[in-house]
């Protein structure tokens, strides 16, 4: 049980062992009321309440200002993005490849639903995007995504497609390869373990999930580091994220 005082700033959480007390202006205070608010965003769909530019984004906004740090440090020549759903990630990345001055989008996905990809082609920033339909791990997909690499392109890869632990093992396998060195491949998604008993998770998730994949990559590959990106500014007194995408970054070594 957690009980949480407004007043004092206190927070207790009845364990075991008995009651622990953490305030609310610490980092540890933080930390636990920005996993109540996951859970409860999770069970709220809180992350389908979003667009960017009028296309529907599914993200939780935190994350998009993450990768938007990480893009403007890297500068890619190119953002790799397996799932595409409504498009909306794709246009948020091609914007920012506009503000920048450089970059393009891939987008795979199995299937695109016509009258997403009628809005991703129609929408103005369609220069920018192209679209790949197909398995993500198909090899004739896989291939596909190898030729939209031109030589020389700086490579930032997004796995935000099918969630299971092999699915996202075997993108990491197939699109490890095409990381540059000091840019990263992402693993989306890792809160699923984090939220097994919550609407919409199955039992499995506590290991059957992108964050288990993106570690298990990681001891395979001495050439990656598992290692969240740095914070570019940060004044407070925050060092960790609040996301959907735990144990994600994956940086390929220079």
């Amino acid at each position: 049980m957690i009980h949480i005082h407004p007043e004092t700033g206190l927070i207790q959480v009845d364990e075991p062992g008995g009651t622990r007390e953490l305030h609310l202006g610490t980092p540890e205070g933080f930390h636990l009321l920005s996993q109540l608010w996951l859970r409860s965003g999770w069970d709220n769909k809180y992350v389908y309440g979003f667009s960017w530019l009028g296309r529907p984004i599914i993200q939780l906004p935190d994350d998009m200002i993450r990768i938007q740090e990480v893009i403007y440090s890297i500068q890619p020549d190119v953002i790799i993005e397996t799932g595409v759903a409504h498009g909306g990630s794709l246009v948020f990345y091609a914007s920012l490849c506009q503000a920048i001055g450089k970059g393009r989008v891939v987008g795979v996905d199995i299937e695109i639903r016509p009258h997403n990809r009628a809005a991703i082609e129609a929408h103005r920033l369609h220069d920018a995007i192209s679209l790949i339909e197909g398995s993500s791990i198909d090899p004739l997909t896989v291939l596909k995504v190898r030729e939209s690499i031109r030589t020389g392109d700086q490579v930032l890869i997004l796995l935000d497609s099918c969630h299971t632990k092999a699915h996202v093992l075997a993108e990491l396998e197939a699109y490890g390869p095409l990381v540059t060195p000091g840019s990263y491949i992402v693993a989306m998604d890792g809160i699923m373990g984090e939220v097994v008993g919550a609407p919409r998770t199955q039992p499995d998730w506590t290991w059957n999930n992108p964050k288990a994949a993106a570690a298990e990559f990681a001891v395979g590959h001495p050439e990656f580091e598992l290692i969240e990106p740095p914070f570019p500014f940060n004044e407070g007194a925050i060092r960790e994220r609040v996301t959907y995408w735990p144990g994600a970054f994956l940086r390929r070594k220079p």
